[in-house]
Protein backbone atom coordinates (compact mmCIF):
# COMPACT_ATOMS: atom_id res chain seq x y z
CA UNK A 1 0.00 0.00 0.00
CA UNK A 2 2.88 2.34 0.84
CA UNK A 3 4.59 1.65 -2.50
CA UNK A 4 1.33 2.40 -4.32
CA UNK A 5 0.98 5.72 -2.50
CA UNK A 6 4.56 6.64 -3.39
CA UNK A 7 3.98 5.79 -7.04
CA UNK A 8 0.84 7.91 -7.10
CA UNK A 9 2.73 10.74 -5.42
CA UNK A 10 5.54 10.65 -7.98
CA UNK A 11 3.05 10.31 -10.82
CA UNK A 12 1.16 13.34 -9.57
CA UNK A 13 4.35 15.39 -9.28
CA UNK A 14 5.47 14.42 -12.79
CA UNK A 15 2.06 15.28 -14.26
CA UNK A 16 2.04 18.66 -12.51
CA UNK A 17 5.50 19.44 -13.89
CA UNK A 18 4.52 18.38 -17.40
CA UNK A 19 1.32 20.44 -17.36
CA UNK A 20 3.25 23.43 -16.00
CA UNK A 21 5.87 23.13 -18.73
CA UNK A 22 3.17 22.78 -21.39
CA UNK A 23 1.50 25.97 -20.18
CA UNK A 24 4.66 28.02 -19.68
CA UNK A 25 6.78 27.17 -22.75
CA UNK A 26 4.56 29.02 -25.30
CA UNK A 27 4.79 32.11 -23.12
CA UNK A 28 8.55 31.90 -22.69
CA UNK A 29 9.14 31.73 -26.46
CA UNK A 30 8.41 35.44 -26.64
CA UNK A 31 11.55 36.19 -24.57
CA UNK A 32 14.18 35.17 -27.17
CA UNK A 33 12.03 36.74 -29.88
CA UNK A 34 12.36 40.09 -28.12
CA UNK A 35 16.14 40.03 -28.65
CA UNK A 36 16.03 39.47 -32.42
CA UNK A 37 17.91 41.81 -34.74
CA UNK A 38 15.45 41.45 -37.62
CA UNK A 39 11.97 42.80 -38.28
CA UNK A 40 10.34 39.38 -38.16
CA UNK A 41 9.09 36.78 -35.70
CA UNK A 42 11.35 34.01 -37.01
CA UNK A 43 12.23 31.52 -34.28
CA UNK A 44 14.91 30.94 -33.22
CA UNK A 45 16.40 34.39 -33.91
CA UNK A 46 19.41 34.42 -36.20
CA UNK A 47 20.95 37.45 -34.53
CA UNK A 48 20.67 39.23 -31.21
CA UNK A 49 20.00 42.87 -30.43
CA UNK A 50 18.44 45.22 -27.88
CA UNK A 51 17.04 47.51 -30.56
CA UNK A 52 13.42 46.64 -29.92
CA UNK A 53 13.74 47.27 -26.19
CA UNK A 54 15.19 50.67 -27.08
CA UNK A 55 12.28 51.26 -29.41
CA UNK A 56 9.77 50.30 -26.74
CA UNK A 57 11.25 52.70 -24.20
CA UNK A 58 11.91 55.65 -26.54
CA UNK A 59 9.16 55.74 -29.17
CA UNK A 60 6.32 58.04 -27.98
CA UNK A 61 3.59 55.62 -29.09
CA UNK A 62 4.88 52.80 -26.89
CA UNK A 63 6.20 54.97 -24.06
CA UNK A 64 2.98 56.95 -23.69
CA UNK A 65 0.90 53.75 -23.67
CA UNK A 66 3.15 52.29 -20.96
CA UNK A 67 2.91 55.42 -18.80
CA UNK A 68 -0.86 55.51 -19.23
CA UNK A 69 -1.18 51.89 -18.11
CA UNK A 70 1.08 52.45 -15.09
CA UNK A 71 -0.77 55.58 -13.96
CA UNK A 72 -4.13 53.91 -14.47
CA UNK A 73 -3.02 50.74 -12.70
CA UNK A 74 -1.79 52.67 -9.66
CA UNK A 75 -5.01 54.69 -9.45
CA UNK A 76 -7.12 51.54 -9.79
CA UNK A 77 -5.00 49.81 -7.16
CA UNK A 78 -5.63 52.56 -4.60
CA UNK A 79 -9.34 52.97 -5.31
CA UNK A 80 -10.12 49.25 -5.56
CA UNK A 81 -8.12 48.45 -2.42
CA UNK A 82 -9.95 51.06 -0.34
CA UNK A 83 -13.42 50.18 -1.63
CA UNK A 84 -12.80 46.43 -1.72
CA UNK A 85 -11.37 46.32 1.80
CA UNK A 86 -14.33 48.28 3.16
CA UNK A 87 -16.74 45.98 1.32
CA UNK A 88 -14.95 42.89 2.64
CA UNK A 89 -15.23 44.12 6.23
CA UNK A 90 -18.94 44.78 5.76
CA UNK A 91 -19.57 41.40 4.14
CA UNK A 92 -17.58 39.37 6.69
CA UNK A 93 -18.61 41.13 9.90
CA UNK A 94 -21.84 42.88 9.00
CA UNK A 95 -25.30 41.46 9.51
CA UNK A 96 -27.86 42.97 7.17
CA UNK A 97 -30.57 41.67 4.83
CA UNK A 98 -29.52 40.82 1.30
CA UNK A 99 -25.86 40.31 2.18
CA UNK A 100 -25.54 37.22 -0.01
CA UNK A 101 -27.11 39.05 -2.96
CA UNK A 102 -24.77 42.02 -2.57
CA UNK A 103 -21.80 39.69 -2.27
CA UNK A 104 -22.83 37.96 -5.50
CA UNK A 105 -23.22 41.28 -7.31
CA UNK A 106 -19.79 42.50 -6.19
CA UNK A 107 -18.15 39.26 -7.35
CA UNK A 108 -20.08 39.13 -10.64
CA UNK A 109 -17.27 40.68 -12.74
CA UNK A 110 -15.24 37.50 -12.08
CA UNK A 111 -18.01 35.39 -13.64
CA UNK A 112 -19.66 37.52 -16.31
CA UNK A 113 -17.80 37.41 -19.67
CA UNK A 114 -15.61 40.47 -20.10
CA UNK A 115 -17.07 41.23 -23.53
CA UNK A 116 -20.52 41.58 -21.95
CA UNK A 117 -19.13 44.00 -19.36
CA UNK A 118 -17.29 45.90 -22.09
CA UNK A 119 -20.39 46.40 -24.26
CA UNK A 120 -22.53 47.42 -21.29
CA UNK A 121 -19.86 49.79 -19.99
CA UNK A 122 -19.43 51.36 -23.42
CA UNK A 123 -23.18 51.97 -23.72
CA UNK A 124 -23.44 53.62 -20.31
CA UNK A 125 -20.20 55.62 -20.52
CA UNK A 126 -21.09 56.87 -24.00
CA UNK A 127 -24.19 58.47 -22.54
CA UNK A 128 -22.19 59.85 -19.59
CA UNK A 129 -19.45 61.13 -21.94
CA UNK A 130 -16.77 59.10 -20.19
CA UNK A 131 -15.52 57.17 -23.23
CA UNK A 132 -11.87 58.00 -23.89
CA UNK A 133 -11.38 59.66 -20.49
CA UNK A 134 -9.13 58.68 -17.60
CA UNK A 135 -12.13 58.72 -15.27
CA UNK A 136 -13.98 56.24 -17.47
CA UNK A 137 -11.03 53.86 -17.53
CA UNK A 138 -10.59 54.24 -13.77
CA UNK A 139 -14.22 53.40 -12.99
CA UNK A 140 -14.40 50.48 -15.43
CA UNK A 141 -11.13 48.87 -14.29
CA UNK A 142 -12.03 49.39 -10.64
CA UNK A 143 -15.22 47.39 -11.17
CA UNK A 144 -13.15 44.57 -12.70
CA UNK A 145 -10.54 44.68 -9.90
CA UNK A 146 -12.92 44.90 -6.92
CA UNK A 147 -13.73 41.16 -6.72
CA UNK A 148 -10.05 40.23 -6.33
CA UNK A 149 -9.61 42.65 -3.44
CA UNK A 150 -12.83 41.49 -1.78
CA UNK A 151 -11.87 37.82 -2.02
CA UNK A 152 -8.34 38.25 -0.63
CA UNK A 153 -9.30 40.62 2.19
CA UNK A 154 -12.34 38.51 3.11
CA UNK A 155 -10.12 35.44 3.34
CA UNK A 156 -7.73 37.30 5.65
CA UNK A 157 -10.59 38.52 7.85
CA UNK A 158 -12.11 35.04 8.16
CA UNK A 159 -8.81 33.66 9.49
CA UNK A 160 -8.41 36.63 11.84
CA UNK A 161 -8.84 35.90 15.56
CA UNK A 162 -11.54 38.28 16.83
CA UNK A 163 -10.41 37.71 20.42
CA UNK A 164 -7.40 39.92 19.77
CA UNK A 165 -9.68 42.88 19.12
CA UNK A 166 -11.73 42.03 22.20
CA UNK A 167 -8.56 41.92 24.27
CA UNK A 168 -7.50 45.34 22.94
CA UNK A 169 -10.97 46.73 23.67
CA UNK A 170 -10.87 45.35 27.20
CA UNK A 171 -7.60 47.24 27.74
CA UNK A 172 -9.26 50.50 26.73
CA UNK A 173 -8.18 50.82 23.08
CA UNK A 174 -10.67 52.91 21.05
CA UNK A 175 -12.00 51.54 17.72
CA UNK A 176 -9.52 53.44 15.50
CA UNK A 177 -6.60 52.32 17.63
CA UNK A 178 -7.76 48.70 17.45
CA UNK A 179 -8.04 49.01 13.69
CA UNK A 180 -4.62 50.62 13.29
CA UNK A 181 -2.63 48.61 15.85
CA UNK A 182 -4.35 45.19 15.80
CA UNK A 183 -6.56 44.52 12.77
CA UNK A 184 -4.61 46.13 9.91
CA UNK A 185 -1.20 44.60 10.74
CA UNK A 186 -2.73 41.11 10.84
CA UNK A 187 -4.76 41.41 7.62
CA UNK A 188 -2.13 43.48 5.80
CA UNK A 189 -0.87 40.53 3.68
CA UNK A 190 -4.40 40.02 2.35
CA UNK A 191 -4.80 43.73 1.63
CA UNK A 192 -1.45 43.86 -0.19
CA UNK A 193 -2.37 40.77 -2.21
CA UNK A 194 -5.63 42.41 -3.23
CA UNK A 195 -3.78 45.60 -4.18
CA UNK A 196 -1.34 43.67 -6.36
CA UNK A 197 -4.15 41.78 -8.08
CA UNK A 198 -6.01 45.06 -8.65
CA UNK A 199 -2.96 46.61 -10.33
CA UNK A 200 -2.31 43.54 -12.49
CA UNK A 201 -5.98 43.34 -13.48
CA UNK A 202 -5.94 46.92 -14.72
CA UNK A 203 -2.49 46.68 -16.30
CA UNK A 204 -3.35 43.53 -18.32
CA UNK A 205 -6.97 44.36 -19.26
CA UNK A 206 -7.58 44.81 -22.99
CA UNK A 207 -11.22 44.06 -23.87
CA UNK A 208 -12.86 46.94 -21.99
CA UNK A 209 -9.94 49.20 -22.93
CA UNK A 210 -10.58 48.54 -26.62
CA UNK A 211 -14.10 49.92 -26.24
CA UNK A 212 -13.12 52.92 -24.10
CA UNK A 213 -9.96 53.97 -25.96
CA UNK A 214 -9.46 57.24 -27.79
CA UNK A 215 -6.53 58.71 -29.75
CA UNK A 216 -5.38 60.48 -26.57
CA UNK A 217 -6.12 57.64 -24.13
CA UNK A 218 -4.70 54.26 -25.10
CA UNK A 219 -3.29 51.65 -22.71
CA UNK A 220 -0.35 49.36 -23.35
CA UNK A 221 -2.46 46.20 -23.94
CA UNK A 222 -4.48 48.09 -26.57
CA UNK A 223 -1.28 49.26 -28.26
CA UNK A 224 0.03 45.67 -28.20
CA UNK A 225 -3.22 44.37 -29.68
CA UNK A 226 -3.09 46.97 -32.44
CA UNK A 227 0.52 46.10 -33.19
CA UNK A 228 0.00 42.35 -33.41
CA UNK A 229 -3.08 42.67 -35.65
CA UNK A 230 -1.93 45.36 -38.08
CA UNK A 231 1.86 45.16 -38.39
CA UNK A 232 4.92 42.91 -38.03
CA UNK A 233 6.90 44.62 -35.31
CA UNK A 234 9.03 42.63 -32.82
CA UNK A 235 8.70 45.56 -30.44
CA UNK A 236 5.61 43.78 -29.16
CA UNK A 237 7.85 40.89 -28.10
CA UNK A 238 9.94 43.27 -26.02
CA UNK A 239 6.78 44.78 -24.53
CA UNK A 240 5.38 41.32 -23.79
CA UNK A 241 8.60 40.24 -22.09
CA UNK A 242 8.67 43.27 -19.82
CA UNK A 243 4.99 42.85 -18.97
CA UNK A 244 5.56 39.15 -18.26
CA UNK A 245 8.49 39.86 -15.94
CA UNK A 246 6.78 42.70 -14.07
CA UNK A 247 3.50 40.79 -13.68
CA UNK A 248 5.28 37.68 -12.41
CA UNK A 249 7.27 39.68 -9.85
CA UNK A 250 4.14 41.45 -8.63
CA UNK A 251 2.23 38.19 -8.23
CA UNK A 252 5.14 36.65 -6.30
CA UNK A 253 5.46 39.71 -4.04
CA UNK A 254 2.58 38.79 -1.66
CA UNK A 255 4.05 35.30 -1.23
CA UNK A 256 7.40 36.80 -0.24
CA UNK A 257 5.69 39.14 2.23
CA UNK A 258 3.75 36.27 3.80
CA UNK A 259 6.88 34.18 4.21
CA UNK A 260 8.64 37.14 5.79
CA UNK A 261 5.80 37.59 8.27
CA UNK A 262 5.87 33.90 9.19
CA UNK A 263 9.62 33.99 9.68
Amino acid sequence: MLDTDRRLSWFTKVMVVLVGVYLVIPTLIVIPLSFTDRASFAFPPRGWSLDYYRTFLTEPVWRDALLTSVKLGLAVMVLATVLGSAAAVALVRGKFPGKSLINGLLLAPMIVPVIVIAVATFGVFLRWQLVGSFTGFLLAHTVLALPFVIVTVSSALRTFDDRLELAAASLGAPPMTRLRRVTLPLVLPGVLSGAVFAFVTSFDEVVVALYLQSPDMRTLPVRMYTSVTSETDPTIAAASTLVLVVTTLLILLPQVIRRGDRA
